[in-house]
């Protein structure tokens, strides 16, 4: 009976001794990445969450989450396979079927999300080995997952050096240089220079693209570069000292660049300009857009002046019902010019009966205290907010709103 080994981060970490010796997981994804589908035998089946079942084959192609890398998916004999794992070197597959202990099955392999990890991941390297290379940066982390590839640097990259690093990982997929996947003999591994998120023991497994990167790996990788079809990267921002780089890669990019380009074909269309001109245009109507609102301010300050001043002086509480959106700095305002006339809690309220409403409420009368208010408002509407004795502000849901109103003047 062979051991069973466990692969993480391109080592093989040592021999199970937490199951039973009869157990065994034969790793077929290291001998061949483009298998596809194949034969095994049922070692063990278990319940496990919500109807699922883990299953442990004595061999599997299906390669499991690790070093930053989501797992893969497909079926074993007609048994859907949504995640796998490995722990102490033993592999286990989530399925939605009980399977057979003993029977022979056949597990096939969802290639299109195994060739998209491939590409994705094998892009990831390129981009790495460069920016290693170039810069001196570490690839401080890892994520790959059916909707994005990220990965961190511990240095800072500017725009024209993602450009420049992006461009040179295309130039190495068209060049369609052969990936090398293989664990070096100790005294060569000793001799060669390869890039790793920690110090290994025992085989590693080094993932090389000639001209480019070197790195201990355990993931699945394309044969040549030219699978990867293109690389394109789609974000970058600051983090932790360094930067963390958002990437896509084959059909992934195809489909994103597909809907930039219709995004930008919608644009043109609603601003009736061309594509070159799609920013300009953009920024035209915000500094329009932000003038107006200026404008519409200024009036609904002036209109709100007027309504002030219809008010009884000698009213004491006087609390306004104003349409949804009003600038919060409009209704501090409005409730400080109210507090100068009228002694008691002044107070406005903004929103609509159906979706609620947002309120600030002041006094400058020292001997009353906002915060039993806002209790109150609290405890009978689930009002939301904070404040002192003399302002509070927060919200509500659907209210009828004249009742608060009426119930906050005789307070």
């Amino acid at each position: 009976m062979q051991s069973l080994f466990l692969w993480d981060c391109g080592q093989r970490q040592g021999k199970c001794d937490t199951m039973s010796s009869m157990v065994k997981t034969e790793e077929l994804y290291y001998q061949d990445a483009y298998l596809k589908e194949f034969e095994a035998e049922v070692l063990s089946c278990s319940e496990g969450r919500d109807g699922s079942f883990l299953v442990v084959l004595d061999r599997t192609a299906f390669f499991p989450e690790q070093g930053g890398q989501s797992s893969d998916i497909g079926t074993i004999s007609g048994a859907c396979v949504s995640h796998v794992s490995i722990k102490d070197g033993v592999i286990s597959h989530v399925t939605d079927k009980e399977l057979t202990v003993g029977d022979k099955v056949t597990g096939a392999i969802d290639w299109n999300h195994r060739f998209s990890n491939m590409q994705q991941h094998t892009g990831e390297h390129i981009f790495s080995g460069i920016v290693n290379s170039r810069y001196g940066y570490d690839n401080v982390g890892f994520h790959l997952s059916d909707s994005e590839v990220t990965m961190d640097y511990n240095g800072v990259l500017t725009d024209d050096d993602i450009r420049d690093v992006e461009m040179a990982v295309n130039k190495a997929i068209w060049e369609n240089i052969e990936v090398k996947c293989e664990f070096p003999a100790k005294e060569i591994l000793d001799t060669l220079q390869y890039r790793s998120k920690k110090e290994l023991t025992g085989d590693v497994r080094i993932v090389t693209i000639p001209g480019y990167d070197s790195c201990a790996c355990c993931a699945p990788h394309v044969a040549r570069t030219g699978e990867i079809g293109f690389l394109k990267v789609v974000s970058c921002q600051n983090y932790k000292g360094g930067v963390r780089v958002s990437i896509l890669c084959g059909k992934r990019a195809l489909e994103y660049i597909s809907a930039q380009t219709g995004v930008v074909a919608e644009l043109t269309g609603l601003l009736t300009t061309g594509s070159d001109k799609i920013v300009s245009s953009v920024k035209k109507l915000s500094e329009e857009n932000y003038a107006l609102k200026g404008e519409l301010s200024d009036c609904r300050e002036k209109l709100i002046g007027y309504e002030l001043d219809s008010i009884d002086e000698n009213k004491e509480n006087v609390f306004l019902k104003k349409e949804s959106g009003l600038d919060s700095n409009l209704m501090r305002k409005t409730v400080n010019a109210l507090t100068e006339v009228h002694k008691g809690f002044c107070g406005v309220f903004s929103g609509d009966d159906s979706i609620g409403y947002k309120y600030i409420i002041a006094t400058r009368d020292g001997n009353r205290d906002l915060r039993a208010l806002q209790n109150m408002l609290h405890d009978e509407y689930g009002a939301k907010g904070g404040g002192s004795s003399a302002m509070a502000q927060g919200s509500m849901g659907p209210v009828d709103v004249a009742s608060v109103i009426i119930k906050c003047e005789s307070f």
